[in-house]
């Protein structure tokens, strides 16, 4: 766990000094109360201007005004300063959860975000959009929003003919049916409009779209258009084509962190804290690893290069995908919802391609890094516009 490891003590007597000594940077702070205080407990908070925060906080109270004061209350101050809003979030989550381990969520006011679901333990599974994880069944996401994941479910559905209602299936053959099945969109199980089998098995081209990110239908509609035109039906052929360009419309702008759970394997990479610092942050099935920093301003005098670092430290961070603790996992979720989709969004994310030995592109990351360490261009160097000319202005 990443502790706060710096600390002041707080005297009335001597407050210029204290406030002169904080950093005027994001930080996660803590405020420990004095020993006549000790049942109270800590104020812990997340703040952009560490100096500024505690001023407004620490100052002498103003008898006019109802800002919350804790001069009285406040005997020593532990604080750790971040170098991005992706770490100063992910610090604030660890140590809100510490300290209120049943309330932490309503604290942080976080919110899992909306994914796909498909139950796999139901007899006739469907897809849902849900923002709760269990220990069985294939999720897909996370989405921007709820909207987002409802409106691409709705349009790969129509890919496919599993259900969509709600409804327990007994398989009646004198049940009505649904509007899906009057408009050949589902198998219809409910009146034992299918077999078992063929249900299985359409449930398994929805299994495989969403594993592989629409190619294996991509790949089973080309195959039959090409056996197609191969026996001169043109016609199947050209309706196999159309369908080919309804998947491709299906998936385009489809975000790249959307993905099964247990493929989401990427690095976030952020400014750090310390100068020529990059924190980055390993994703393993989703789930976010405690930061390691590459301190560039110290790589020269290290035996091994930069990139044979980095090759070690990702592949110690590697672990199986584990359904272990699914609450945390909604909550790394979140964290990196939060970041991924804000515009706009700080710092680079680079996903997994193949194993772990090969399919991080390492010289890539290295780029990144380079990227963010790169000084930022102030507004006075930024070139001026140029004067813009009327033409009908004549030309001296």
């Amino acid at each position: 766990m990443l502790e706060l490891d710096a600390s002041a003590d707080f005297d009335v007597a001597h407050d210029a000094d204290f406030f002169a000594r904080l950093p005027q940077r994001p930080a996660v702070f803590r405020i420990e109360p004095r020993p006549e205080f000790s049942n109270a407990q800590p104020y812990l908070l997340r703040t952009a201007d560490l100096r500024r925060r505690l001023e407004r906080l620490l100052a002498a109270p103003d008898p006019t005004s109802k800002r919350l004061n804790l001069r009285a209350f406040t005997g020593r101050v532990r604080y750790r300063v971040a170098g991005s809003q992706f770490e100063l979030r992910y610090l604030h989550w660890l140590h809100v959860k510490a300290q209120w381990p049943a309330a932490y969520r309503e604290r942080m006011r976080m919110r899992p975000p909306a994914m796909l679901k498909v139950n796999l333990a139901n007899a006739y599974p469907r897809c849902t959009v849900t923002r709760r994880i269990a220990a069985s069944g294939l999720y897909h996401g996370p989405f921007a929003s709820r909207r987002a994941a409802e409106a691409f479910s709705s349009r790969f559905l129509d890919l496919f003919k599993i259900r969509r209602c709600q409804i327990k299936i007994r398989r009646d053959p004198e049940f009505p049916g649904c509007i899906y099945s009057e408009m050949k969109m589902c198998l219809a199980p409910c009146f034992a409009g299918c077999t078992k089998q063929d249900y299985d098995a359409e449930v398994t081209r929805v299994v495989a779209f969403l594993s592989t990110n629409g190619q294996s239908l991509a790949q089973e509609l080309e195959s039959a258009r090409d056996s197609a035109s191969e026996h001169q039906d043109f016609e199947r052929a050209q309706s196999l084509h159309r369908q080919i360009e309804k998947a491709e419309d299906v998936l385009r702008g489809v975000p790249e962190l959307v993905r099964r759970l247990e493929d989401l394997n990427a690095v976030v990479l952020q400014a750090a804290a310390e100068p020529q610092s990059i924190a980055i942050f390993a994703l393993c099935a989703g789930r976010i690893a405690e930061p390691f920093f590459l301190n560039f301003s110290q790589l020269a005098t290290q035996p091994r290069s930069a990139e044979e670092i980095l090759r070690e430290a990702l592949d110690s961070q590697a672990a199986p995908p584990t359904r272990e603790n699914p609450r945390e996992l909604e909550d790394h979720l979140a964290l990196l919802s939060r970041w991924y989709y804000a515009n706009p969004r700080d710092g680079e994310i680079f996903f997994r391609t193949g194993p772990a030995a090969d399919g991080w592109p390492y010289r890539r990351i290295l780029r990144a890094c380079a990227r963010l360490l790169a000084p930022k261009p102030s507004r006075k160097s930024m070139p001026k516009p140029a004067t813009r000319i009327d033409p009908s202005e004549p030309i001296a």
